[in-house]
């Protein structure tokens, strides 16, 4: 029998299943959206069960689509949206409040008063992040602050704490595995990256009890088994990695210096700076690439919040287009945005902006405007972004990156795939399979059953779809990123 790897790839609009075989092809995959519950502006939810179910559902169908059977599954990985809270009742597993998402900036005033409390460089030194309602650890507070009792019965230990990996395992393994991985801890602001443990003086400031906690385990480890009854046998979980890292590992980024980018809901820019977290001097997270055999490889970060969701606003808000499908044509249908630039900064500024105060809009606007127009800034709009992070990577002291090897959903688009690479001026590699994150997450389950035996052997089946090579001059790529720039600076708070 072959080897066969389930991913499970639980994002941030909708939940996915691949299965692909030992050498790295997906077999089959299933998808399932859920809902996004918006309770005030800049509050972002989602239904933990929801999640679970559409899960366990994709899981399912992606198995009996090629008929195949749990028993000859030879191991599952997970990887997640990071930074997304749930707090359930360990005796039930029932959540106490709807998962906060990692969108949300509803704890916006918390993060305010720990940098003026002057806490912000200690935060920074253990946990390589801003201080931002983007991570996890101001989001745990708020629930333990307005959930009745939430806190009292934390402290009685009576409660877990998971980002997205976690809750699943959690549920998959019929309670039996509280854990999570090093990339996903180090995304909470309250795990020592150096250390790699949870650290004391960060939860003391972030008022989180330990107990509540999970344990830390490296990417490949023995994450538990499932529950016979949820697939139909149990089936090892041996990977587990936040999105953004497994599209790291995914995309074969061994080397110090190698750069990926992803475009998914939000866009992930991320660099492998080797065996040392390097500190940014511009807003740059410094994070976990990934931890293999209790041996951390460093990376340093610049996120994005709104990539597809600008896509998904210009289809279901402004009725632009049916179809995603239909924005290649509509941005090659003119010349340029004739002056329109649209900042997408719907919950704010991610990297290295980081204000989340700041909302969109849309600049430029003439009566010769139209919908083609308005398409391609939001498209042109997701580089322009890209290009922010490359410049604070090169401020920081890295070498301007010469290729970018990219994945996610947008990028099967050849005109945004190419624009990237003119704005940037770097080659745009483009794989065989986009969908690396769970590719990630199939390789991490796969290293640790023995399906692989080195990463020399995963980077073997890594391969090269389409590369994208700058054609635009500089004197017009400056001009254009120039108009960005203007556009950003007058949305700024």
């Amino acid at each position: 029998m072959p080897d066969y790897i389930l991913a499970i790839d639980q994002g941030t609009t909708s939940s996915r299943a691949i299965l692909f075989d030992g050498y790295a092809n997906p077999i089959s995959q299933d998808q399932k959206e859920f809902r996004q519950y918006f309770p005030r502006d800049g509050w972002v939810e989602h239904d933990p069960e929801e999640i679970w179910n559409t899960t366990l559902e994709v899981c399912w169908k992606a198995l009996t689509a090629k008929s195949v059977k749990a028993k000859d599954i030879t191991a599952i990985g997970i990887t997640n949206q990071r930074e997304t809270t749930v707090i359930w009742e360990r005796k039930t597993g029932k959540p106490i409040h709807k998962a906060i998402v990692w969108q949300d900036r509803r704890t916006a005033e918390i993060c305010r008063k720990l940098v003026e409390g002057g806490h912000e460089e200690t935060i920074r030194a253990k946990a390589g992040l801003v201080v931002d309602p983007y991570f996890s650890a101001t989001k745990i507070a708020w629930i333990l602050d307005n959930v009745p009792g939430a806190r009292k019965r934390a402290d009685a230990g009576e409660l877990a704490f998971g980002t997205i990996d976690t809750f699943l395992l959690w549920r998959l393994t019929g309670g039996k595995s509280h854990a999570t991985d090093a990339t996903n801890a180090a995304r909470t602001s309250l795990f020592n990256i150096h250390t790699q443990k949870w650290d004391g003086e960060l939860l003391r400031l972030f008022n989180v009890p330990e107990k509540l906690l999970p344990d830390v385990l490296d990417n490949a480890a023995d994450f538990g088994t499932t529950d016979a009854s949820l697939l139909g046998a149990e089936i090892p979980i041996g990977g587990m990695a936040g999105d953004q890292q497994a599209a790291l590992f995914g995309q074969c980024c061994f080397e110090p210096g190698m750069v990926k980018s992803t475009y998914g809901t939000g866009c992930f820019m991320i660099i492998n700076t080797g065996e040392k977290g390097v500190a940014s001097k511009n807003r740059l997270l410094t994070t976990v690439g990934y931890r293999l055999d209790g041996k951390v490889v460093y990376a340093m970060e610049g996120s994005i919040f709104n990539a597809g969701t600008t896509v998904q606003w210009m289809r279901d808000k402004m009725k632009l287009f049916a179809n995603a499908s239909e924005t290649e044509a509509m941005a090659r249908s003119v010349d340029d945005t004739g002056g329109v630039y649209l900042v997408p900064a719907f919950t704010g500024l991610g990297a290295p902006h980081w204000d989340p105060d700041a909302r969109g809009a849309i600049f430029g606007l003439t009566r010769d405007s139209t919908k083609e127009h308005i398409v391609r800034a939001g498209l042109e709009a997701v580089c322009y972004q890209s290009r922010d992070l490359i410049e604070a990577l090169v401020m920081d002291g890295a070498a301007r990156p010469p290729v970018i090897r990219v994945d996610g959903g947008m990028v099967k688009n050849d005109w945004l795939s190419q624009f990237l690479a003119d704005i940037s001026g770097a080659e745009v590699d483009r794989p065989v399979i986009t969908e690396t994150t769970a590719l990630g997450a199939a390789f991490l389950a796969g290293l640790q059953t023995g399906v692989y035996g080195s990463l020399d052997e995963i980077r073997d089946l890594w391969k090269s779809e389409k590369r994208f090579i700058p054609s635009m001059d500089n004197a017009k790529r400056d001009s254009l990123y120039s108009g960005w720039l203007s556009a950003i600076k007058r949305v700024l708070v």
